[in-house]
């Protein structure tokens, strides 16, 4: 539930943020599973622990660091969440978003929102690279439920175009560029911990699904309401339950995320430039 203090606790977490680091990023990029790896790429950077910043949830999920970092990206000033907290996790939908709303008091006007996710699609195969066109939640909640302060965004905010579509066709021309696979995909977000069952894998593909994980929809969610711009990348670390014949681990999930590191990393390299120039 989206408390009436959250604006001051975000304001506060804030703060804290900049007392520890001079810089004022206006992207930020989160990251999923297996994919911390991005934020060695930042130079200068400082690095806070999720549980060092007031009223911030920790990550206890495996293959999140837990880590904020902030720094220079090619000449950008750059916000990099080393994981996220999930509704899994014991949070509630508003704590594990909270951090958009920290992002957005410290300056962030645009985030790149990266994820696992198991494939529905046939067509996608393991590392493929997925753009979020839309997304459908069956997570059986919203952060944004409870009392609305007009202070972060309105009553009832338009998800029409939740994923920015500027930064969809930056990333198709900057993949093509690279000779890297494009795909766009609707992603279907479950609240978790459990993978998901064949019969409910076959009722999220006959829903238009083409994708399926257990984080993203909350924070793209918030992102909009504060009329942040999103560009939200899946990486297909496994074939969903059912289409692969083969139980699902946490390990693969790892595993395949590390072997499109520079892969996904020159993508990064490529767009997140010209989305800095859209938000300057």
């Amino acid at each position: 539930m989206l408390k009436p203090e959250a604006f001051l606790q975000a304001e506060y977490a804030a703060r804290f943020i900049g007392s520890k680091c001079p810089v004022r990023p206006n992207v930020a990029v989160v990251l999923g599973s297996g994919l911390g790896d991005f934020a060695n790429e930042l130079a200068q950077p400082s690095t806070i622990p999720f549980g060092e910043i007031p009223h911030f949830p920790v990550s206890t999920a495996i293959g999140h660091a837990g880590n904020l970092v902030i720094g220079n990206f090619v000449g950008l000033s750059l916000a990099v969440m080393q994981g996220r907290a999930h509704f899994y996790e014991g949070n509630t939908f508003a704590q594990a978003a909270f951090p958009m709303r920290v992002l957005h008091q410290l300056g962030v006007k645009a985030v790149v929102l990266t994820n696992a996710a198991g494939g529905i699609n046939p067509q996608y195969g393991r590392g493929a690279l997925v753009m979020v066109r839309d997304h459908i939640n069956m997570m059986g909640g919203s952060p944004l439920i409870g009392p609305n302060d007009d202070r972060f965004g309105p009553r009832f905010p338009d998800m029409t175009y939740a994923y920015d579509r500027e930064y969809r066709k930056i990333a198709e021309a900057e993949a093509k560029r690279l000779d890297i696979p494009y795909y766009e995909g609707i992603y279907a977000a479950m609240h978790g911990p459990s993978y998901e069952t064949p019969a409910e894998i076959q009722m999220l593909a006959r829903m238009g699904a083409d994708l399926v994980g257990m984080s993203t929809v909350p924070e793209v969610i918030v992102a909009r309401h504060m009329d942040v711009r999103v560009l939200a990348i899946s990486c297909v670390t496994n074939m969903a339950a059912g289409l692969s014949g083969e139980a699902i681990n946490h390990e693969e999930v790892l595993e395949t995320g590390r072997r499109v590191k520079d892969t996904f990393l020159a993508l990064l390299r490529a767009v997140l430039p010209k989305i800095a120039a859209s938000v300057a």
